[in-house]
């Protein structure tokens, strides 16, 4: 028996009466995407919670309406949670979705990576004193109950995205910005968003190999990064960096190294592959792996797009998938 786990950007999914595409035409595209998954476990960025005509909590009716029909529709669920107010938040909630039994779950967002405290060097008027600098996102960790009695634990995270942070009077309008040195610093503190995240996944992590050496792990998901970046190095681990040979049992490897160059993109951007989405796994699951996958056949170029293409239905993130062989009890 086999095992697919699978993480796909869905790109806003959103079900608001002013949607243009409609919510309909974005399911004639994504619904199949997902049925050709066939995933067992499957982790989903980007999805935006609706509030219910009843005016009770913020729910995911818009990935209710995708799944409906599908057997997603039938797995049990956790999603991420609005820290403000009851149920999910407004945009950009992480779902993950498994056949078989979830017997825990965590929310995770400067639990373990405490704020870092920041004085802008160029926000107009200056600032009287050092600001925290928040993660955009938490992240949401699983644990699985297996067939045969192993556990699986599986992290969705979603990490922001390389533009540059807001600094106080440093910008024109929405994609203007005053002066070089503003830019830099605000791309500065995305970098310290993005790193710090990644960080806070790695310790997590490593708390699951402390209670557990020959832990299952996956961690999935959009990581706006490459391989060679650096959210990716703290996160994967790698003797390299370490130095150290007895900890390359907490290394974490990169799926897509199993597929060829010419395979191995999840964004097109002005012609350029990149490898942005990924699923990383600990060795004793590596052991069971037995094929990776990377739906980009129809994946359209997100750039030129914006550019050229009139409300697209379609997400520009390929979905990922990788088969295992069950692992046994």
């Amino acid at each position: 028996m086999s095992l697919r786990i699978a993480t796909f950007n869905l790109e806003n999914l959103d079900d608001r009466p002013e949607l243009d595409p409609p919510l309909d035409e974005r399911i004639a595209l994504l619904r199949p995407q997902l049925l050709r998954l066939a995933a067992d476990i499957l982790c989903l960025q980007e999805v935006n919670g609706q509030q219910p005509k009843d005016g009770g909590p913020r729910g995911l009716l818009a990935l209710d309406r995708l799944l409906e029909g599908t057997p997603y529709g039938t797995f049990q669920r956790i999603a991420t949670t609005s820290s403000s107010e009851a149920g999910v938040a407004n945009v950009h909630n992480l779902v993950i979705l498994s056949r078989w039994p979830l017997s825990g779950r965590e929310q995770l967002r400067h639990e373990l990576v405490s704020r870092p405290a920041y004085r802008p060097a160029t926000a107009e008027p200056p600032e009287a004193a050092a600001q925290p600098v928040e993660w955009d996102r938490p992240l949401l960790k699983a644990t699985v109950e297996l067939p045969g009695g192993r556990i699986l634990h599986v992290v969705n995270l979603h990490l922001r995205a390389p533009l540059a942070a807001l600094v106080a009077g440093q910008k024109q309008d929405a994609f203007t910005w005053r002066s070089v040195g503003g830019w830099a610093e605000g791309f500065f503190l995305a970098t310290v968003k993005r790193s710090g995240q990644a960080l806070e996944a790695r310790l997590l992590v490593d708390r699951i190999f402390d209670e557990e050496p020959d832990a299952l792990i996956a961690v999935c998901g959009d990581l706006n990064a490459e391989e060679r970046e650096m959210p990716l190095r703290i996160l994967r681990g790698d003797v390299e960096d370490t130095g150290n040979g007895h900890l390359a049992y907490r290394a974490l490897v990169p799926l897509e190294r199993t597929l060829p160059d010419s395979q191995r993109y999840s964004v097109l951007h002005h012609g350029h592959k990149q490898m942005l989405d990924h699923i990383l796994v600990s060795r004793p699951l590596m052991a069971y792996c037995r094929q990776v996958e990377v739906h980009n056949e129809a994946l359209g170029d997100e750039l030129v797009a914006y550019a050229t293409v009139s409300h697209s239905p379609e997400s520009y993130h390929a979905p990922v998938v990788a088969e295992f062989a069950r692992p046994d009890g």
